[in-house]
């Protein structure tokens, strides 16, 4: 299959459990929840993404016509030896691409491979990390992972019913939006009320990373 990359880049991860390792960024284009087009904000399944993912015009994006192209785009990129090689892989959403071949390739490069989803598709076998972060009145089938990113505060999701899926970490992340200090509130609220949360910041946006 051709792999169709938005952006590709060296950075630190900046959001949960990893935050402030050292990684490769793979973001896929395309998303099953959102069309990325402003216009369909308003009727999408996801209407809060603050991502850009339509086209491969991003930094190190393009087009990659087989597994072994892109884990050697990505290898490249990470410029700092074989230890601690670590790819986080998102989107838009990353399980409309990531297969087993590039898994095989990557993990034949020495990465670590972390994914973030919105887990309304299954998961590749092989992936090292899960996130998950859910969206209200989506299906999620992805109910298993290393970590559950809760974006707060959402209409339409219960934190209590979330607790019966089977993840080692709980995060509950302040929404991005023109009512920032509300959702920190909010999700500070939510981590004192119920001790399995844990509260995580986009460091990458304090700092000024990319």
């Amino acid at each position: 299959m051709t792999y169709a990359v938005k952006e590709c880049f060296l950075t630190l991860q900046g959001e949960g459990m990893q935050s402030g390792s050292r990684a490769v960024f793979l973001r896929f284009a395309g998303c099953n929840l959102w069309s990325g087009r402003e216009e369909d904000r308003a009727t999408a399944q996801c209407r809060f993404c603050d991502t850009e993912f339509v086209g491969t015009d991003g930094k190190a994006g393009g087009k990659f016509s087989t597994p072994e192209e892109l884990a050697s785009h990505v290898e490249r990129l990470w410029d700092g030896g074989e230890e601690r090689r670590l790819v986080v892989i998102t989107g838009g959403e990353p399980m409309l691409q990531l297969d087993s071949a590039l898994v095989d390739a990557l993990h034949g490069r020495s990465f670590r491979i972390a994914v973030e989803t919105n887990g309304t598709l299954p998961a590749t076998p092989g992936i090292d990390w899960i996130c998950v972060s859910p969206k209200a009145g989506t299906n999620v089938v992805q109910r298993s992972g290393d970590e559950l990113k809760l974006v707060w505060p959402q209409d339409g999701i219960e934190p209590a019913e979330l607790e019966q899926w089977d993840f080692d970490h709980w995060l509950v992340q302040p929404m991005d939006c023109d009512e920032l200090a509300d959702s920190i509130d909010a999700a500070i609220r939510l981590a004192m009320e119920r001790p399995k949360w844990r509260l995580s910041l986009q460091t990458h946006k304090v700092v000024g990373l990319a």
